[in-house]
């Protein structure tokens, strides 16, 4: 049929009806933006107004004449070529390639045991894997510090039963020891990310991987490793943001272990806190802040990029 065969519903409904349309539809609108308005309050409070403060106070330096005073981007040029600062992004850039990888895998197998029905107390051993992200930071490194450390503690017990000299916050060994911690903090809740994903694999996958005679390490190849591709970026992504923000571990264990070689620039988040807190120098530590935020979204978004196009891909 030709448009003249069709059926004009505008032309049929009684203007009454047209002329209610519109005050439904902004009626709609007004209850959509009073359920979103709430969020959006807090949103602009804890996220927008602290960054725009942030970028305020990078614009002015503490100066011993003249006090408080505008310096424009001076503190952004400064911080670009202060060494402290890129000493600690590297440091931080290297802890995220070596631990964030190992962090992954072990969470990775651990899901997989988990998901494959032959561990007796499943459960069990589920909140107990998780339980240590729901330790606070500053518990976990008091913990550890206690248990590392070789005044007191497992070291330090071990050391005079076998008479060796084993320090694992030693200025060599600080990084691993912090990276022991923040893997052992966060490995459960990778974990739980990948299991929640791996229980909402159909069976049916498995059941007809079983009678094409695929064995267990086809089926974890072929079908569960596929399976967790996306999750795997959106772990990477929360592991990126979270190893580059570390700040609790290297702000406590100075005070708990001597020559440890944590300074007050070991990590960006610390260095920031110094100049800050200590050094009084609010205005460098904000251009800091804004710009380690945004070197991590930079890597963040670029792994992001990436990882979606290869799970796209494949």
């Amino acid at each position: 049929m030709g448009h003249a065969g069709r059926l004009d519903v505008t032309a049929v409904m009684s203007p009454d009806t047209t002329q209610h349309q519109a005050p439904a539809k902004r009626r709609g609108k007004q209850i959509g933006l009073a359920f979103i308005a709430p969020f959006g309050l807090l949103f602009i409070l804890v996220y927008i107004v602290p960054i725009v403060y942030a970028g305020y106070l990078s614009l002015f330096q503490e100066k011993l004449i003249g006090g408080n005073t505008f310096s424009g981007l001076a503190n952004y040029t400064k911080l670009f070529q202060d060494a402290q600062f890129w000493h600690g992004v590297s440091r931080v850039f290297w802890f995220t390639l070596v631990q964030v990888p190992i962090m992954l895998l072990l969470a990775m197998a651990l899901a997989l045991a988990l998901d494959s029905r032959r561990l007796h107390g499943a459960k069990f051993m589920r909140v107990s894997i998780f339980l240590p992200y729901a330790v606070p930071a500053v518990v976990s490194t008091l913990m550890w510090g206690f248990m590392l450390g070789v005044k007191y503690g497992l070291f330090g017990s071990l050391n005079n039963t076998l008479g060796t000299d084993l320090n694992p916050f030693a200025p060599g060994t600080t990084l691993i020891s912090i990276g022991m911690m923040v893997t052992w903090a966060f490995t459960g809740f990778n974990m739980l990310i990948f299991y929640a994903v791996l229980k909402a694999v159909p069976r049916e996958l498995y059941e007809a991987a079983a009678l094409d005679g695929a064995n267990e390490f086809q089926v974890v190849r072929r079908i569960k490793l596929p399976a967790l591709r996306s999750s795997l970026v959106i772990a990477i992504i929360f592991s990126i943001i979270g190893t580059f923000q570390i700040f609790s571990e290297p702000q406590i264990l100075p005070s708990m272990v001597a020559n440890s070689g944590i300074t007050t620039d070991y990590t960006p988040n610390l260095y920031a806190y110094n100049l800050a807190f200590a050094g009084s120098q609010q205005g460098y530590a904000a251009a800091l802040a804004l710009v380690m935020a945004a070197i991590t979204i930079a890597v963040a978004y670029a792994v992001q990029i990436r990882g979606l196009r290869n799970a796209f891909e494949d």
